[in-house]
């Protein structure tokens, strides 16, 4: 069975959508996948409960779990009618994961394209489940954590559901922000057949000009809200990054909590990722050519000394593609070339296409996502883009550090957080503030003087980058930290 615990130790449910490896749509599911794990490491009884999408337990099962079902099964009553979720826990050493399996999730994508009375009812279903596992499974959490809109009604039913409401001393929450900019949104009259009490229908509970929002529930019930960086959670407190929440949440300001995501510091390795063409160290860097000149050589490019600018993620406005696109030409005028790995908007996609056509032998892409793909690009790049207009956090940049191409970002989030403006003291990348193309090519050119008149400085800076501990090491005991100031 799982890994014993001191009985003594905290208990803690993460309950999300999504978590790797198991399925992902998006950065969540990376948090979700290593956050728990390492909290369990760091001597809590954490678990995770995450939904049996299509694939999902045959998934878990190539990766080496062995699921064995729990007898009870978890019933849960929406719509008057009482629907049965069964149970698959993994056993064995390292983080037990519970697995509900139920016809809900069956032929779903995980998020659908609207929300409405009846594509929201996955998502009802896993929070309401995660309030019956404790008797289904026989093991009690002191703290639920949540993520995103997708978990927020379970806390929803500890405010406002008939029977639900009962647990609320029971349970202590935490609700993490990983993206303010999708809220859970949808009609009103879509949670009467929830089981709720009027007063959730009301200006305090989930009413939200007309219609309801569950992420509102969840901030206005939890009793702790985390994002995904500090800079982020300042943010998100006021008119413009709000997104029409920032009255909500600097009323609740005393509660809100900045901890930045970690990263998976074994898997995103490039001394032993096994995806490069050669592997390298801060210490030895001469794989991390290598790997440039032999993706050059894939590309059908020659190497003539200048500097690599890559790009991995979705080609969105989130991303700072509206910025990004424009500056291309003035790039490849001072001799810079591009590598843009990732897919999204059409029109995105559409004009790095010609972007490649025009400028064959500066610019190339792969429009679509591949891991391998991605960890090439990484580990090729001498810089990496990331012009985002907001960014809770991200993932990218810590990965580009780690494989030592110097982050050229908008100084907005997690990127503030985690890169700093190149000849201060943490010098490891390139920072802009307005968000605009003249401002992301003012960090670009700053790049490039660098790079083709401080050599010395420049692998200074590509060390240190290297070296930088964004762990979870670093962040899961802020979590333990607060998880114990919620208990007594």
């Amino acid at each position: 069975m799982a890994t014993k615990h001191d009985p003594r130790a905290i208990k803690v449910l993460h309950v999300s959508p999504e978590a790797v490896p198991f399925c992902k749509v998006g950065g969540l599911a990376d948090v979700a996948g290593s956050l728990p794990p390492s909290l369990r490491n760091s001597g809590a009884d954490c678990r995770l409960l995450l939904p049996a999408w299509d694939g999902v337990l045959d998934t878990a099962r190539k990766n080496g779990l062995k699921l064995v079902r729990v007898p009870r099964s978890v019933d849960v009553a929406i719509r008057w009618k009482v629907h049965k979720g069964t149970l698959w826990m993994s056993s064995g050493e390292g983080l037990p994961v519970y697995f509900l399996e139920s016809p809900f999730f069956e032929g779903k994508q995980i998020y659908p394209q609207q929300l409405d009375s009846e594509s929201v009812l996955p998502f009802v279903f896993l929070s309401l489940a995660a309030l019956e596992l404790a008797d289904a499974a026989e093991w009690y959490a002191d703290v639920m954590h949540c993520h995103d809109w997708g978990t927020a009604p379970l806390i929803s039913a500890l405010l406002w559901h008939r029977y639900y409401r009962f647990m609320f001393s029971q349970y202590k929450t935490v609700f993490t922000i990983h993206n303010l900019a999708h809220q859970g949104l949808l009609p009103l009259h879509s949670l009467r057949d929830w089981g709720l009490v009027d007063d959730a229908f009301t200006l305090n509970g989930l009413e939200f000009y007309g219609g309801a929002n569950l992420m509102k529930g969840a901030i206005t019930g939890a009793s702790a809200v985390t994002t995904v960086s500090p800079a982020y959670s300042r943010e998100i407190q006021t008119e413009n990054g709000g997104v029409g929440l920032g009255g909500l949440l600097r009323s609740h300001n005393s509660k809100i909590h900045g901890i930045l995501n970690g990263l998976d510091t074994e898997y995103w390795n490039p001394a032993t990722d096994s995806l490069l063409f050669h592997n390298y160290s801060p210490d030895d860097l001469a794989g991390k050519a290598q790997c440039r000149n032999t993706l050059f050589d894939q590309l059908g490019w020659k190497e003539d000394g200048r500097p690599l600018f890559t790009s991995v993620g979705r080609m969105v406005d989130q991303k700072g593609f509206d910025i990004l696109l424009p500056s291309i030409q003035r790039m490849v005028e001072w001799g810079c070339r591009l590598y843009l790995v990732g897919s999204g908007q059409h029109e995105y996609e559409t004009a790095v296409r010609e972007a490649v056509d025009k400028w064959p032998d500066a610019v190339a892409s792969f429009v679509g996502y591949d891991e391998e793909v991605a960890h090439k690009a990484y580990a090729a790049g001498d810089f990496f883009l990331m012009p985002s207009k907001f960014e809770p956090c991200g993932l990218s940049q810590l990965i580009s550090l780690r494989y030592g191409a110097l982050p050229v970002v908008r100084s907005v989030g997690g990127l503030a957080d985690t890169v700093f403006e190149y000849g201060s003291p943490e010098g490891n990348g390139f920072l802009f503030s307005e968000y605009s193309a003249e401002g992301l090519l003012s960090a670009v050119g700053r790049s490039l003087d660098v790079f083709r008149n401080d050599a010395t400085g420049y692998r200074s800076a590509q060390k240190k980058a290297m070296q930088s501990d964004f762990s979870w090491d670093r962040s899961a005991p802020l979590y333990l930290d607060l998880y114990r100031s919620l208990l007594p």
